[in-house]
């Protein structure tokens, strides 16, 4: 299918649901008063005449007078029920998950919640926790998350290997608890009364209101235990909920609150990237091999029998000649070997503390009226501190004393030129510590209104005002350093993804490292520190104000009209350290590195033979006591430090007709199809380092960049369900969509990492990624809670935005020379820039099966058990630009897009009975790209390796009151896999997480 037959068929198929509906009014008024079909599902409401799936969360019509609005339930089986019939009788494709008790949300995370969802992979960060999810090989970028019908944005921070900060539209799910929740539903469908913005799907995330329970008085509290292997530590978790009924029922409050607080460790290795031998300058040539290298360089020491001062070429003429003679794509010498750029042990330990609380003020003097004032608190603090043992020889240049001073012994690669072993002299060892410390917070408050004037006219409402804001008040790098060791070695050959690396040394001991400025202009460094632009912080307020109508033409005909005002205003703005403050000291009189640093132990335990029992590292608080760094000063904008940001302003209204045929054709049918236009205003600005005028104080400045743009989208889209029988029902969607682009890429700055020669661009004239879509569905309700069902999906990507990597020199960036001052770069070297740019997209398609059924028909216990999974396989076809020179793409692949997997599975047994429950739970997410281009010379992408999860959980009713709690995550140990190139698949990254049990109880009155 091409762009111009998915459009066609997309506008159609809305034209033919709005046809569908009109005719209607022609039908006699006895057709329409039919009966219920056996077994199809809930009808409309005939007090209210509330259609069917009123809601995106699939809320039950409000209940007459006297009756109970039971929507709680209790139970995995029940919660599972419960899901299945919203997901029933909703228009659109919607799957949900209800929490099976008061105040128990099914699982620990959000994102692993919707692991069992068809079609949503989780993405894992620090820690191993469920950060975002992908749905239908959409990644977080393309999904939408509302929180209580408001517009959410939620940002954490992350190590660089998991993206570092997220300032995007991406959605955090790990910066709430999950007990401040009581349902979620994913939107896989769009409907004209959702607003517009995802590709992917909108999550919807609901908090409890108090009219929710059967009881006027409920209070629920759980404490738990958690103990995980690798950080060994036991940590708490406890929550509590309170509802209140009150005026016969009419009036609500509800109030709840989550604690938590982990002790997080994961061990392993880190390549940071994978180099062909040629970058950085190649090694140090062996004696009397021509052309020398590096050449005769007096100043450092470089001569016939030296790579630099003291340190003598002892290559030999085997390992070098084994890796000059393997040339690769590049067909340069080396261009075929590939080494680690800086192959290193990590040590992550992360303090995290997690706060939420919401609070919910319900009205409900009629039937007809419904009113509730809702607001919601998160807090998510954080100190992650990690430490790094690595030779950075092989990220070097010959500037600072890097690869071209290092000898090659021994050398041994595999048949695709991946380093399998290798000996060297001449490395520069390194202990780096990074203390990172975020708090991401999160408020919203919202008013809801809804109320029916007559039997044919209703009118509902949303006022809101949310604010996300990311603080980093610290991210300290410091390292020391032991030059031009020998003996250091790389070793794959036990075939694992994890190295033994040999440091030729002992690293345990302080005293082989040192801590000084460097003696000669940083070609010899021993030690330093960064603050990477902190403090940081980024803001992003959402506000909203939406008002909707229903008026019910007829029985089964309704017409839906509505607008809305969405502001959004992102905000970042970092801070650097004063010029003066930033080069590195020596030591106070009488301070030795012992004194200053600490063992990071257990290391060996935990990640396994070879590699070190423990080694030293900086103590970041003692670092900061000894050279007064609390006392240093910062400035901002004033010397160049970043601060940009976006403001958008949407306007949107829509008009939609709902239906449903009932018997008025031999096939019921119901749906609704509509039009929703958006207009949104866009206002940007950045500021850019220039260089600052003689005389300044900084010898950069941030000079003020501003653009101002607006578009708008005319967006379509139709739902049909057509009941085939009682129990078989068939779905069909279309409609065009969009997916604005991230926030951090629209505003108009740029910069550079000097110590790595790479830069970024960014582009405020990107426009929205847009798409036709069409949904096929076939669902079989064979049994009470049961279902089987497959759904084929084809999405017809039209624009697309990718970063396209150059190599320009520095001095073509327009960006001051000041900025390489003290570092061994010049204008003139060559530096990889990225820039945002829009580009053609590409048809994505695939399918997804699901099944859930308890097996209630087996006999005596075995009727208790029950199972329930899901499979998914998606494909698309992008052109990715890999390189480009003046604008013209000079190397293209063609591959999936960024964060989708063609494989997902999940699969659930569960036993329940009156007392006992338990379930297991297995997640599978196939590979998939996370960055293209790679950002490295001859390798196509980075990718995630694929990921086997296994879940339990158990609990034991011990009263009616009272009830035991037994989780347990990744029990088979999997560890998460990073890799460079689909074809050697060089890792990159691989940490033990370990498995985490918990202990708990709940109790409720």
């Amino acid at each position: 299918m091409n762009t111009e037959t998915i459009r066609g068929a997309v506008l159609k198929s809305a034209a033919s649901g709005i046809a569908l509906s009109l005719a209607l009014l022609a039908m006699p008024a006895a057709a329409q008063d039919v009966t219920p079909v056996p077994g199809a599902g809930a009808q409309d409401d005939p007090a209210t005449q509330a259609p069917r799936g009123d809601t995106a969360l699939g809320t039950p019509p409000t209940p007459a007078p006297g009756e109970a609005s039971e929507i709680v339930v209790t139970g995995f089986r029940a919660s599972l029920t419960s899901a299945i019939n919203l997901k029933r009788n909703e228009t659109a494709a919607i799957d949900s998950i209800v929490a099976e008790d008061i105040g128990k949300f099914p699982d620990a995370n959000l994102a692993e919640s919707m692991q069992r969802i068809p079609g949503v992979a989780l993405s894992r960060g620090d820690g191993g926790e469920g950060r975002n999810i992908s749905v239908r090989g959409l990644g977080a970028a393309f999904t939408r998350v509302r929180i209580n019908g408001m517009e959410g944005t939620s940002q954490t921070g992350a190590s660089d290997i998991y993206g570092a900060g997220n300032s995007g539209r991406s959605f955090d799910f790990n910066a709430f608890p999950t007990e401040i929740f009581s349902s979620l539903a994913v939107r896989k469908t769009p409907s004209a009364d959702v607003e517009e913005g995802s590709l992917g799907a909108t999550v919807d995330l609901r908090a409890p209101h108090p009219l929710d329970f059967k009881t006027d008085f409920v209070v629920s509290a759980t404490a738990r235990g958690l103990y995980n292997e690798v950080a060994k530590t036991v940590d708490p978790r406890a929550s509590i909920l309170v509802s209140k009924q009150l005026f016969d029922g009419t009036v609500g409050v509800l109030g709840s609150l989550a604690y938590s607080k982990r002790n997080l460790r994961e061990v392993g290795y880190s390549a940071v990237n994978v180099l062909p031998a040629y970058i950085d300058g190649g090694f140090c040539s062996p004696v009397g091999f021509a052309p020398q290298n590096p050449a005769t360089n007096a100043a450092r020491g470089t001569n016939a029998a030296n790579c630099s001062t003291g340190n003598p070429r002892t290559s030999t003429a085997a390992a070098y000649n084994t890796i000059q003679s393997l040339r690769g794509i590049s067909n340069q010498p080396g261009g075929g070997a590939f080494f680690p750029r800086i192959p290193r042990y990590v040590n992550s330990e992360q303090d995290a503390e997690r706060i939420g609380a919401t609070l919910s003020l319900q009205w409900r003097p009629t039937e007809d009226t419904d009113i509730s004032l809702d607001g919601l608190y998160s807090r998510f603090d954080v100190e992650r501190r990690d430490n790094y043992m690595s030779a950075i020889s092989f990220g070097r240049t010959a500037t600072n004393g890097g690869k071209p001073m290092t000898s090659v012994r021994d050398i041994e690669f595999d048949e695709l030129g991946s380093l399998v072993y290798g000996l060297f002299d001449g490395v520069d060892i390194r202990s780096e510590g990074l203390v990172d410390q975020f708090i991401s917070t999160f408020k919203q408050g919202n008013l809801n209104i809804e109320h029916r004037f007559s039997d044919q006219f209703k009118f509902s409402g949303l006022i809101g005002y949310s604010h996300s804001r990311f603080y980093s008040p610290l991210r300290l790098q410091t390292f020391m350093d032991i030059i031009d060791v020998d003996g250091f070695s790389v070793d794959f050959r036990d075939g694992g993804n994890i190295p033994t690396l040999g440091f030729g040394v002992d690293v345990a001991d302080p005293g082989n490292f040192r801590y000084a400025p460097s003696p000669d202009n940083n070609f010899t460094v021993l030690g330093g520190f960064s603050t990477a632009g902190r403090p940081l912080r980024n803001d992003t307020k959402n506000k909203t104000f939406e008002g909707n109508v229903e008026w019910n033409l007829l029985e089964r005909l309704t017409i839906k009209a509505g607008g809305q005002y969405r502001e959004s205003d992102f905000q970042t703005r970092g801070n650097n350290l004063i010029p003066s403050q930033v080069a590195v000291r020596a030591l106070p009189a009488g301070t030795t590195l012992a004194s200053i640093t600490r063992q990071i132990t257990g290391f060996g335990d935990l990640l396994g033979a070879g590699s070190p029992a423990e080694f030293s590292a900086i103590d970041p608080d003692k670092w900061r006591a000894t050279f007064g760094f609390d006392d240093f000063q910062y400035c901002g904008i004033e010397c160049g430090a970043a601060r940009s940001g976006v403001r958008e302003r949407i306007k949107g209204a829509y008009l939609m007709i709902t239906f449903d045929t009932g018997d008025a054709l031999p096939i019921p049918i119901r749906g609704d199809a509509g039009v929703r236009y958006v207009h949104t205003d866009q206002d940007s600005f950045g500021y850019i380092p220039v260089t600052a005028p003689a005389g300044s104080q900084y010898p950069t400045l941030g000079q003020l960049g501003e653009v101002n743009r607006s578009y708008e989208n005319w967006l379509p889209s139709v739902n049909l369900v057509a009941e085939l029988t009682p129990e078989l029902q068939a779905r069909f969607s279309a409609a065009k969509v969009v997916s604005r682009p991230e926030l951090g890429q629209l505003t108009p700055t740029a910069g550079v990492t000097v110590a790595t020669r790479t830069g970024n661009v960014n582009n405020p004239f990107l426009d929205p990624i847009e798409a036709d879509t069409l949904d096929f569905a076939l669902e079989w309700y064979f049994a009470p809670g049961s279902l089987l069902s497959a759904a084929f999906f084809y999405k017809d990507i039209s624009t697309y935005i990718q970063s396209i990597s150059s190599q320009v020199p520095y001095s073509s960036l327009g960006l001051p020379d000041a900025l390489l001052d003290n570092t061994p770069s010049t204008p003139a070297d060559l530096f990889t820039v990225n820039r945002s740019s829009n580009t053609p997209g590409g048809p994505l398609k695939g399918f997804e099966l699901n099944a859930q059924f308890p097996l209630s028909f087996l006999p005596g216990a075995l009727s208790n058990f029950g199972v329930l999974g899901s499979y998914t396989y998606v494909q698309s076809e992008i052109d990715y630009i890999l390189a480009s020179a003046n604008g013209v793409p000079t190397q293209t692949t063609t591959d999936d897009l960024i964060d989708l997997s063609q494989h997902a599975a999940s699969g659930t047994l569960y036993y329940e009975d009156d007392r006992f429950s338990i379930r297991s739970t297995a997640s599978y997410r196939d590979r998939f790209n996370r960055a293209i281009p790679s950002g490295a010379n001859d390798s196509d992408v980075r990718a995630n390796a694929p990921t086997l999860f296994v879940d339990a959980s158990a609990s034991y009713n011990l009263t009616e009151n009272l009830k035991l709690i037994l989780e347990a995550q990744n029990l088979t140990d999997e560890r998460n896999t990073l890799y460079i190139d689909s074809v050697r698949q060089d890792t990159l990254f691989e940490t033990r997480i370990g498995r985490t049990f918990t202990v708990g109880a709940t109790a409720k009155f």
